[in-house]
C-alpha cells in the first residue's frame, strides 16, 4: 500500500528528485497527473516527466505535489 507525501520545501522536492520518487500532482482538488518523476524545479515551477518525451510544467503555487511511498 503507498502512502502519500506532500512536498512543500525545495528539500522535500530536492529529496524526491534524488530518490527518483514518483509524485503525484493535483490541481483544483483534482489528479492533474500520476507516476510522474519531478526533473527540476524552481520557486515558481516545477517540471515533471511521465514518460520518455513527456514534460509537464506546473505552477508550483497553483499544484499539490505528493510523493508516493510504497509500504
Amino acid at each position: 500500500m503507498a502512502r502519500n507525501h506532500r512536498l512543500i520545501t525545495d528539500v522535500d522536492f530536492q529529496e524526491a528528485i534524488d530518490r527518483h520518487a514518483s509524485v503525484r500532482i493535483f490541481k483544483d482538488d483534482h489528479i492533474v497527473d500520476s507516476n510522474a518523476v519531478i526533473l527540476r524545479f524552481s520557486e515558481t515551477t516545477v517540471v515533471v516527466q511521465t514518460h520518455v518525451s513527456d514534460l509537464t510544467y506546473y505552477d508550483r503555487s497553483a499544484c499539490e505535489f505528493f510523493e508516493m511511498k510504497k509500504r
